[in-house]
Protein backbone atom coordinates (compact mmCIF):
# COMPACT_ATOMS: atom_id res chain seq x y z
CA UNK A 1 0.00 0.00 0.00
CA UNK A 2 1.11 3.27 -0.79
CA UNK A 3 0.75 5.91 2.08
CA UNK A 4 3.37 8.49 0.80
CA UNK A 5 3.39 9.41 -2.97
CA UNK A 6 6.30 11.14 -4.97
CA UNK A 7 5.33 14.57 -4.98
CA UNK A 8 8.40 15.70 -7.22
CA UNK A 9 10.00 15.06 -10.43
CA UNK A 10 12.57 11.66 -10.17
CA UNK A 11 14.57 10.25 -12.94
CA UNK A 12 15.16 6.45 -12.97
CA UNK A 13 17.32 4.26 -15.14
CA UNK A 14 15.48 0.82 -16.60
CA UNK A 15 17.33 -2.10 -18.65
CA UNK A 16 16.01 -2.44 -21.79
CA UNK A 17 16.22 -5.86 -23.39
CA UNK A 18 15.79 -4.38 -26.60
CA UNK A 19 17.76 -1.21 -27.14
CA UNK A 20 20.18 0.95 -24.88
CA UNK A 21 18.90 1.36 -21.46
CA UNK A 22 17.78 4.50 -20.84
CA UNK A 23 16.77 7.08 -18.17
CA UNK A 24 13.55 7.98 -17.77
CA UNK A 25 11.33 10.82 -16.11
CA UNK A 26 8.48 10.14 -13.40
CA UNK A 27 6.44 13.23 -12.74
CA UNK A 28 3.75 13.59 -10.96
CA UNK A 29 0.16 14.46 -12.35
CA UNK A 30 -1.00 17.82 -11.78
CA UNK A 31 -4.25 16.44 -12.55
CA UNK A 32 -6.23 15.44 -9.64
CA UNK A 33 -7.97 11.83 -9.69
CA UNK A 34 -9.89 10.61 -6.62
CA UNK A 35 -9.25 7.26 -6.69
CA UNK A 36 -5.72 6.73 -8.42
CA UNK A 37 -2.36 8.45 -8.37
CA UNK A 38 -0.36 8.82 -11.83
CA UNK A 39 2.83 9.41 -12.59
CA UNK A 40 3.94 10.41 -16.41
CA UNK A 41 6.73 9.12 -17.66
CA UNK A 42 8.95 10.83 -20.40
CA UNK A 43 12.67 10.07 -21.89
CA UNK A 44 15.09 12.21 -19.45
CA UNK A 45 17.32 13.82 -21.56
CA UNK A 46 15.16 15.11 -24.81
CA UNK A 47 14.66 18.67 -25.85
CA UNK A 48 10.90 17.74 -26.79
CA UNK A 49 10.48 14.38 -25.12
CA UNK A 50 7.88 11.60 -26.60
CA UNK A 51 5.41 10.84 -23.95
CA UNK A 52 5.74 7.02 -22.68
CA UNK A 53 2.96 6.80 -21.00
CA UNK A 54 1.24 6.83 -17.22
CA UNK A 55 1.52 4.38 -14.04
CA UNK A 56 -1.50 4.37 -11.86
CA UNK A 57 -1.46 3.18 -8.68
CA UNK A 58 -5.35 2.42 -6.77
CA UNK A 59 -5.60 3.11 -2.81
CA UNK A 60 -4.14 -0.04 -2.38
CA UNK A 61 -0.66 0.57 -3.98
CA UNK A 62 -2.56 -1.84 -6.81
CA UNK A 63 -0.67 -0.36 -10.27
CA UNK A 64 -1.08 -0.56 -14.04
CA UNK A 65 0.14 1.50 -17.00
CA UNK A 66 -1.58 3.21 -19.11
CA UNK A 67 0.36 2.91 -22.63
CA UNK A 68 1.84 0.86 -25.16
CA UNK A 69 5.85 1.81 -25.40
CA UNK A 70 6.76 0.23 -22.12
CA UNK A 71 7.28 -3.65 -21.87
CA UNK A 72 6.30 -5.78 -18.85
CA UNK A 73 9.39 -5.43 -17.50
CA UNK A 74 10.16 -1.80 -18.02
CA UNK A 75 6.83 -1.24 -16.39
CA UNK A 76 8.03 -3.22 -13.62
CA UNK A 77 10.77 -1.70 -13.17
CA UNK A 78 9.25 2.17 -12.97
CA UNK A 79 6.70 0.99 -10.45
CA UNK A 80 9.11 -0.61 -8.10
CA UNK A 81 11.04 2.98 -8.37
CA UNK A 82 8.29 4.75 -7.50
CA UNK A 83 7.47 2.09 -4.90
CA UNK A 84 10.91 2.44 -3.03
CA UNK A 85 10.88 6.59 -3.45
CA UNK A 86 7.45 7.02 -1.98
CA UNK A 87 8.94 4.50 0.96
CA UNK A 88 12.27 6.48 1.60
CA UNK A 89 9.91 9.77 2.01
Amino acid sequence: MLTKKLEKEAKAWIRRKKGPDEIIRVVPAVESYDTVTAYHLYPAFEENPDYLGSILFDRNGYWIYDGELLSIGEQEQLAEFIINCSLKM
